[in-house]
């Protein structure tokens, strides 16, 4: 086989990128349309309006994007394919002697630059973008919650006391929403603007209307003497609203995989519980693969649904073989994780299958 660009190439990544681009196009816009109408009831909250909120889903477009070109490259390529098979173009290049791995390789390789480019964005613009989301959200709707920058994590006001977290997550407890900060630093300030005390907790979670820091060290100042505690529990007292909190603590899939893996180690440094990151990470990591992987390998299953069938039937191909990919890997990502598989692994697993299905049917073929 010829491996060299050809005109073949240029005419497959024409009518392929050309797809896969409206699609990424439609895609994002529908989904950033409808945050825009979610975000809507929310106007009059503070100084949340319609400013703020075309500004804050501005910010989330890269990050948008980033998540729907998986979707976006699979329909685009059936589109695209479809486009060719439509005019017998796809027909004319079989007739003369490429093979259905040569064509969908050179899918792959018009999407393979793109994929990259994407891959970056969603490491850099897309994390920046939801940071900078976050922090007009919470600009506009309260004024005692700012998001740090990089390792600062979460600052928070209450009164006279205020809050540092360098970690936050949110999480499903019976029912409830729960949130847990993570190395927690508390100022209690005089009216004056003395320090009174700082207290260190490794822990602090707001669960059934009340705080509770864990392993918690308080040094309280008081005249030319600074005294410290250590209780292993203690009810914190603090109307810091929660729901402000939650809005403040970026998710792990919407951080860059350098920001990851700090979190990681600080999280393994620390004994405490890292696989919500380590999933994100890889998922990062492996995302460019998986992309191109899915796009080539589902490519030959479809060609003889691409000649008999329209437009509508190449989209509704493309959904599906989308929502049926989505569901696998999350299902074999997460039977990894509850059985202590490497996450690397599990993250990679259905990749491999789905390559391993695609080398038996060219095999065959």
């Amino acid at each position: 086989m010829n491996w060299r660009i050809k005109q073949v190439d240029r005419l497959v990544a024409y009518s392929v990128l050309s797809a896969v681009l409206a699609t990424w196009l439609l895609l994002t816009g529908l989904d950033a349309a409808k945050a825009f109408i979610g975000a809507a009831a929310d106007i009059g909250q503070g100084n949340y309006g319609i400013g703020a909120v075309m500004l804050q889903i501005l910010c989330t477009v890269p990050r948008r994007a980033y998540e729907w070109f998986d979707s976006a490259a699979l329909i685009g390529s059936l589109l695209g394919m479809g486009a060719l098979a439509g005019t017998g173009e796809l027909i004319a290049l079989r007739s003369a002697g490429l093979s259905k791995l040569r064509i969908c390789l050179s899918v792959a390789w018009s999407l393979g630059v793109l994929t990259l480019l994407v891959a970056v964005m969603g490491d850099t613009l897309g994390p920046r973008g939801e940071q900078q989301a976050q922090s007009l959200l919470l600009q506009a709707k309260s004024s005692s919650v700012a998001i740090g920058q990089r390792s600062m994590g979460v600052w928070a006001r209450d009164g006279d006391t205020f809050i540092n977290a360098k970690r936050g997550i949110t999480r499903q407890v019976q029912g409830l929403r729960e949130v847990q900060l993570s190395d927690v630093r508390v100022f209690e300030f005089a009216p004056k603007g003395q320090l009174l005390s700082i207290a260190v907790a490794e822990s602090a979670v707001h669960s059934s209307g009340q705080w509770t820091m864990q392993k918690v060290r308080k040094t309280e100042f008081v005249d030319a003497q600074a005294n410290s505690t250590t209780e292993a529990s203690v009810s914190w007292k603090s109307g810091l609203d929660p729901r402000y909190l939650a809005l403040s603590i970026v998710q792990p899939a919407y951080l860059s995989i350098s920001d990851l893996r700090r979190n990681i180690r600080a999280l393994k440094r620390n004994q405490e519980f890292s696989r919500p990151f380590e999933l994100a990470y890889w998922a990062k990591v492996f995302w460019p693969l998986n992309v191109l992987v899915l796009v080539v390998c589902v490519l030959p299953f479809a060609f003889g649904a691409l000649r008999s069938g329209g437009m509508g039937k190449r989209i509704f191909v493309g959904m599906v073989l989308a929502i049926g990919w989505n569901f696998l890997q999350r299902a074999l990502v997460n039977v990894g994780a509850v059985y202590n598989i490497n996450l690397a692994f599990a993250t990679l697993l259905p990749a491999l299958l789905l390559a391993l299905l695609a080398y038996l049917y060219f095999r065959r073929a």
